[in-house]
């Protein structure tokens, strides 16, 4: 089906705001939204539980439900105000969930989707939220009752779900930008792997970074021990980092953070800065968009994370601009205490051929637990 055609769906029910974090499920979807003519009033959130506040708000002003999509891996984090706050026992907010099916039972999916694949549909049903399950079968006929069912739903003040499988939106008119900056992400994480110190614990986050960083450890070290890739669980890398770290004073620990996941949980930073830790290093990889699942750019694109860490107060911070200047983070980690934070400016892009890694995610942990054992 077209997005376009169920964008257009959405607001003959009354639905004039959209809110949502993009999903690589929902990709097609995605892009029809940004390139969508009628008159959607759209917000790419830090989170989906700030894209379920946002639905809250509008409905408060306008008594008109909205609309909010995500991944399956973000029901996650609106549990606490679907719960608390729409559900019908409390405030009764109606809203409707468009969710991308990452980890569908019987289709082969990374290792992060498997378990909140398996559980999708029951958490639906605990929060008490009916929801249809659509593909690329879907008549519009179907999709037309799914939607007057919705109606009905949202009517009464409770919330409908949408489930998405893969494959079920149409490819129309691709959405594409360009940031405008120059450096390439892979090569700057071929730069600071180079920089550090072999010892270095590296804590990385979710997506196209790990992924990266994992081929090009391989490619210059023959190995990746000493790299915990973060494959789920996006904006937490940097508490794990400083779990490490705070039970390993005697070892530097890098965090490689990406953008996207660093404003999904920023509470983190402030905590980070007040526990000072002085072996603690952030660095924020910042292509303004959440380009592991479709390069959509993010809400915050004018956001300085260099400005944000020192409020916090982290004891350095700086934006990094140039491959020379990344070349001096091992020195400077040498020479400066933490936490510190440096922000890298990179564009949009990643090879075709980029891989995935092939041990499990258990053994990537067990292999990162031997390191930190060994060094």
């Amino acid at each position: 089906m077209k997005a376009s055609k169920v964008l257009s769906q959405l607001e003959n029910m009354g639905i004039d705001t959209i809110a949502g974090v993009p999903d690589s499920t929902l990709k097609q979807f995605c892009d029809g939204l940004q390139t969508y003519e009628g008159s959607l009033r759209h917000y790419v959130t830090a989170n989906e539980g700030a894209a379920v506040g946002v639905a809250i708000g509008t409905y408060l002003a306008s008594g008109r439900p909205a609309c909010v999509y995500m991944q399956n891996s973000g029901i996650g984090n609106i549990v606490n105000p679907l719960a608390s706050l729409a559900n019908g026992d409390v405030y009764g907010v109606p809203m409707l969930f468009i969710v991308g099916w990452r980890g569908e039972p019987g289709v082969k999916d990374e290792p992060q989707h498997v378990f909140q694949g398996k559980i999708t549909c029951e958490l639906f049903e605990t929060l008490a939220v009916t929801y249809s399950v659509i593909d690329q079968n879907t008549t519009a006929e179907e999709m037309e009752a799914i939607l007057q069912e919705a109606g009905q739903i949202l009517e009464r003040g409770d919330q409908f779900a949408i489930i998405v499988k893969k494959g079920t939106f149409e490819k129309e008119a691709p959405f594409t930008w360009s940031n405008g900056n120059p450096m390439e992400r892979e090569e700057v994480l071929g730069h600071i792997l180079q920089t550090l110190p072999r010892e270095t614990a590296i804590v990385s986050t979710t997506g196209k970074i790990s992924r990266e960083l994992y081929e090009q450890s391989d490619r210059i070290y023959g190995d990746h021990e000493n790299l915990f890739m973060t494959v789920g669980g996006m904006g937490h890398a940097s508490m794990i980092a400083l779990g490490v770290a705070s039970k390993r004073p005697d070892k530097t620990v890098v965090c490689i953070d990406g953008d996207g996941a660093a404003l999904m949980h920023m509470g983190a930073m402030p905590f980070i800065a007040s526990q000072a830790p002085e072996n603690f290093y952030h660095i924020v990889i910042n292509n303004m968009a959440h380009e592991s699942v479709g390069a959509m750019p993010t809400g915050c694109q004018q956001t300085s994370f260099a400005e944000i860490a020192k409020a916090a107060g982290y004891r350095t911070v700086e934006k990094l601009e140039t491959l020379g200047a990344v070349d001096q983070i091992g020195k400077r980690i040498q020479e400066e205490k933490g936490p510190v934070l440096f922000e890298i400016p990179v564009g949009l892009g990643s090879r075709a051929d980029l891989g995935r890694p092939k041990e499990s995610a258990r053994e990537n942990k067990d292999g990162f637990m031997e390191f930190l054992k060994k060094y």
